[in-house]
């Protein structure tokens, strides 16, 4: 009996590993009206997309789309994947004040439908392309709105924050000296153990 007891354990920790891995995964489901961007969802998929200029900055399945670091007051968001898979990792950062501490991850529902202006001076972004160069975009227009932060509970025990939202962004490129944007964006992330607080 008690052996079977202990190989029941066994499967059932095999399970919750299992279980925390899914949710851990990329899953992308094409937007009905472009397929090569995710759709919105507020399901911890762990996707993103947004169009940068005529290309598709995405989420891989190999890299952990989004970390979030919260440091000195400020919160930074990254989000890293790949331009119409290059297969050389680019990453967009988003670094902006909070009003609040944030220790754990669950501070993070303090964004709930909160929006940024990305043209205010405390609010810095970054764009990191093909793991070469990293430019501060000087922006002329754009917006980062978490539509909605959640909790998900996994067999009632509290698991992650999902955070899902929108955003884009109009900035000059001083290299090309032309304007760009980031277009359409979308994001659903989970986010546990990818919360940092230093």
């Amino acid at each position: 009996m008690k052996k079977y007891i202990l190989i029941l354990g066994m499967a059932l920790s095999l399970l919750a590993c299992s279980s925390e891995e899914e949710l851990d995964r990329t899953i992308f489901i094409p937007d009905p009206a472009d397929s090569s961007l995710p759709a919105y969802t507020e399901m911890g998929y762990n996707s993103f997309g947004v169009k940068y200029e005529r290309k598709y900055f995405t989420a891989s399945f190999d890299e952990i789309p989004c970390k979030i670091i919260y440091e000195n007051g400020s919160l930074s968001v990254t989000m890293t994947g790949f331009v119409d898979n290059d297969y050389k990792k680019s990453m967009l950062k988003f670094v902006f004040p909070v009003s609040v501490a944030m220790n754990d991850y669950s501070d993070l529902l303090t964004l709930n439908n909160v929006k940024l202006d990305l043209t205010d001076p405390d609010c810095v972004v970054t764009f990191t392309r093909e793991e070469t160069s990293t430019d501060t975009l000087d922006i002329r227009n754009g917006e980062l709105h978490f539509k909605r932060a959640q909790l998900l509970y996994v067999n009632d025990v509290e698991n992650r924050v999902i955070l899902s939202g929108t955003f884009y962004i109009q900035f000059f490129n001083y290299s090309t000296h032309q304007p760009e944007s980031f277009s359409d964006g979308r994001f659903d992330f989970g986010i546990n153990k990818d919360f940092y607080a230093f």
